[in-house]
């Protein structure tokens, strides 16, 4: 191998770099994150109601803004809405965002929160509300999950029979889940193969390094991302 090539490769793919993730994803927040004076009180509204910590960060909150930019996307399901961080970032992005929220708790905080959006806060499970959506008839641009790892597929079945075709489907913390259920690195049955086999969708895995004040070190996760076909 050419001795620059090694000297580049070797440098890049220093398993060390991963202990950075938490300083770049500051940096980054600092340098690309717009300023959102509604998000910043839905995050003190949510510590101060005693809300766990857990809202997506702001780096991926304004992921969430371009994608649903991206695709025109005009009505957006959200399966978690916690204290409705998420929810504002796709509303601001131009959708009407239906969000399910199973704590009663949860749901009033969000409310206050999104309040001049064009948000609903729907009171459920997600597998109960999804389908009651569904026996209404209702479809949507794009449905984004970030709910409890234990009904990932229930989930998704259900967002695949909600999402119009061409529409887009956003499976948050996949890899976190599949850890949670033991994963080992053997191939074995999972919401990957899962969803691999389903043919109603083309899917990706896109692997991400989490950076969270709430964790320690950085985490190896990962989300789904598909379309309708």
């Amino acid at each position: 191998m050419d001795p620059a090539l090694k000297s580049i490769l070797s440098t890049v793919l220093n398993f060390d770099n991963f202990r950075l993730a938490p300083q770049l994803t500051a940096q980054a927040e600092s340098a690309l994150v717009r300023p959102n004076p509604k998000l910043k009180q839905a995050l003190a509204t949510s510590a101060a109601n005693g809300l766990p910590p857990i809202s997506v960060s702001p780096i991926s909150g304004q992921y969430l803004t371009i994608l649903a930019r991206a695709m025109g996307a005009k009505s957006v399901l959200e399966v978690g809405t916690l204290g409705g961080y998420s929810a504002i970032c796709l509303a601001e992005a131009g959708a009407k965002v239906t969000s399910i929220e199973i704590s009663p708790k949860h749901r009033e905080v969000a409310l206050e929160n999104v309040k001049g959006l064009d948000v609903e806060v729907l009171l459920g499970s997600g597998i109960e509300v999804m389908s009651k959506l569904a026996a209404e008839g209702r479809q949507f641009d794009m449905v984004f999950i970030d709910a409890e790892f234990e009904d990932h597929w229930e989930q998704f079945d259900w967002a695949v029979k909600l999402t119009r075709p061409n529409g887009c489907i956003f499976l948050d913390d996949v890899v976190g889940a599949m850890f949670k259920h033991g994963y080992n690195g053997e191939e074995t049955d999972s919401i990957l193969t899962q969803i691999g086999k389903d043919e109603r969708v083309m899917a990706t895995l896109m692997p991400t390094v989490a950076s969270h004040p709430m964790l320690p070190t950085p985490v190896f996760n990962g989300f789904i991302i598909c379309t309708v076909l």
